[in-house]
């Protein structure tokens, strides 16, 4: 028996007790960690095929250990410019081991989750506090939010899913907690998973108290916002 699911972004083929190298999760070594994104699954002649994903499969897996791939060197040369540039980098990856696959889960937790927004939508009269909350949000964004893409290893799309996870400040991430952001990331979507959020409240405490001199000195030491 074996199962294609998405993990941290990447598709995978995985049968019980294989071990797999997939981008850094969250999770602490030691625990179990969970995937319901499951696109097939294949129990001898029985193929079940998701559409895109099985609703209630369920992958459970455990996390071995938390490494670094091997080192692949980037050269960038541009012709009769004298431009050389070499850059190396090694990618946070996680070892698990595949303890289970289940075809059939929680499938009335999802019905659930989808009848309540039906439920709400229904009446009339709940219309005009919709349009209240609607009017409030863009005043707290823009009048509050800084340039998260300054903080090393944060895209576009990290910025965006923790200014809408309420992050909006530098000093908001230099309070929170590197597990509480890379949850942010992960619930936001699965191609946010694998980013590595360690030293981004260590950043944003910098750049929230104006330090840039000391931030960059930071940023030089980092790849792709890891500590080297």
């Amino acid at each position: 028996m074996y199962a294609i699911v998405e993990i941290a972004g990447h598709q995978f083929k995985v049968e019980k007790d294989q071990k797999v190298f997939v981008n850094r999760l969250a999770t602490e070594e030691g625990k179990e960690v969970s995937f319901d994104n499951v696109l097939l699954i294949a129990d001898g002649d029985n193929i079940t095929v998701g559409a895109p994903a099985i609703n209630g499969a369920l992958v459970g897996a455990k996390v071995l250990k938390h490494l670094k791939g091997d080192k692949v060197i980037v050269f960038k040369k541009k012709r009769r410019k004298g431009y050389r540039v070499k850059n190396g980098h090694r990618q946070a990856l996680t070892e698990i081991v595949i303890e289970s696959i289940v075809a059939s889960g929680s499938k009335p937790v999802a019905k659930t989750e989808k009848a309540k927004p039906a439920e709400k939508a229904a009446p009339a009269k709940k219309e005009a506090p919709k349009a209240e909350a609607k009017k409030a949000a863009p005043k707290k964004s823009t009048a509050k939010a800084d340039d998260l893409k300054k903080i090393e290893g944060a895209g576009p799309k990290a910025a965006e899913a923790l200014v809408n996870a309420g992050f909006e400040t530098f000093a908001k991430i230099a309070k929170a907690t590197p597990e509480a952001l890379s949850t942010v990331l992960s619930d936001a979507s699965s191609r946010l998973a694998h980013i590595v959020t360690d030293t981004w409240p260590k950043q944003a405490a910098l750049a929230a108290d104006g330090k840039w001199d000391e931030l960059k000195e930071l940023q030089d030491k980092l790849d792709g916002g890891i500590e080297k």
